[in-house]
């Protein structure tokens, strides 16, 4: 059957696939309308997503962070309680040296366990002022992710309300544009959709205005403009590339414009007009 449907594609004539392929522009440029209608909304509700997955990443990475430097503080101060332990104990064995040696051994032990004490208190220092202010960052980026999930919410809410009222007629347009679609040459399509994709303005097939394309507004020749009425094959734009339809097979009437008479003056105003 699909077939059958390119075969009557292909053998329609020139002013049938132009008349199709307009009518089919007309379909998808109310898509686009549609789509400009709600603007910049869906980009900004994919920024906001991605914007609160970033930060909501680095929480989690900020608070492993903490977690390994609270370990880090933990160890450190069970090492100074190992310390002081150890100190305790060295203390106790100097009242039972027997001589100098023994002694001068342990007092420099005990000087090795208090400088090993003094370090850790200051790595802990260091540690816990690292942890406040990773704790303030989480602190931060939490208010930015409640900040960031209202305004998602309401975008989403904005996007959803033009999405319901619009959703009908463009399911309507595509199903419209899909069934045309069929009846117009592959080839022939495939190179609209193309021009429609590299156009500024999303349009593929352009009729004449004022002796120039209606896409990049630049002048056509007269012979061109009569192959154009003709018919007989399919013309593009020398200068933009897009498809050329006449204005009366794409059913849109063109004003003409009124031509002003020449001003009458008479004979005195034109002999006061050659004297000066």
């Amino acid at each position: 059957m699909a077939t059958t449907k390119t075969k009557d594609a292909a053998e329609m004539t020139v002013e049938e696939k132009l008349k199709n392929l307009y009518q089919l522009q007309t379909m998808l440029s109310e898509i686009d309308k549609i789509k400009t209608l709600r603007g910049e909304l869906p980009l900004e509700v994919q920024d906001l997503e991605d914007e609160i997955e970033g930060l909501t990443t680095r929480i989690e990475k900020i608070q492993s962070e903490i977690v390994e430097l609270k370990r880090e503080i933990a160890d450190r101060r069970g090492s100074i309680e190992a310390s002081t332990a150890s100190i305790t104990k060295y203390k106790e064995q100097m009242d039972n040296v027997r001589n100098n040696r023994e002694y001068d051994s342990l007092n420099k032990e005990i000087e090795y366990q208090t400088l090993d004490i003094e370090l850790n208190q200051k790595k802990i220092r260091e540690a816990e002022e690292v942890v406040h202010r990773k704790e303030e960052e989480v602190q931060n980026c939490s208010t930015q992710v409640t900040e960031r999930r209202t305004d998602l919410d309401i975008k989403k809410s904005e996007l959803d309300e033009i999405i319901s009222e619009t959703k009908a007629e463009e399911e309507k347009l595509r199903e419209r544009s899909k069934n045309l679609e069929v009846t117009i040459e592959p080839r022939l399509l495939a190179a609209f959709k193309r021009i429609r994709r590299n156009s500024r303005n999303g349009l593929g097939i352009v009729y004449v205005q004022r002796d120039a394309c209606g896409g990049c507004f630049n002048k056509i020749p007269p012979q061109r403009q009569l192959d154009i009425r003709m018919r007989k094959k399919i013309i593009v734009c020398e200068y933009c590339g897009r498809i050329m339809i006449d204005p009366e097979l794409a059913g849109v009437e063109i004003a003409k414009p009124v031509e002003e008479k020449p001003k009458r003056t008479s004979r005195r105003a034109s002999k006061k007009a050659a004297e000066e």
